[in-house]
């Protein structure tokens, strides 16, 4: 993703540092480590930026997770319901099985995507 640095997508999508994007915002990259899913580093040791920009920041990410986890969700039941033609119930296993399963990744992106909001890219960084 060397291409699109300096662009919002690669700060979201990697979880890097949303203003150098030089560093992991986050201690542990596997989001599949449950004790540590959204332990995140308090500061960017390249840049210097702090993460929590105020108590309970990250609460707004809340609102971000709601429309991302419909978007995972829909395209599973797209795939399941529509594509494979399983029938409904069958899809809503699916369906709430995968949502369990990317439950870590969500909560990631709809941080990173949170605190992309306020930050910016600085080349200077």
């Amino acid at each position: 993703m060397k291409f699109l640095k300096g662009t919002k997508i690669n700060s979201i999508f990697t979880g890097s540092c949303p203003v150098c994007q030089n560093e992991s915002m986050y201690t542990v990259k596997n989001p599949y480590n449950v004790t540590s899913t959204l332990t995140m580093q308090e500061r960017c040791s390249h840049c210097n930026t702090k993460y929590k920009i105020e108590p309970s920041f990250f609460f707004g990410a809340m609102y971000v997770s709601y429309p991302i986890g419909l978007i995972f969700g829909a395209v599973c039941l797209f795939i399941t319901y529509i594509l494979l033609k399983l029938s409904l119930y069958t899809s809503y296993v699916v369906l709430i099985i995968f949502m369990i399963l990317c439950l870590p990744i969500i909560l990631r992106l709809s941080r990173n995507v949170w605190i992309n909001i306020f930050m910016h890219f600085d080349k200077t960084k």
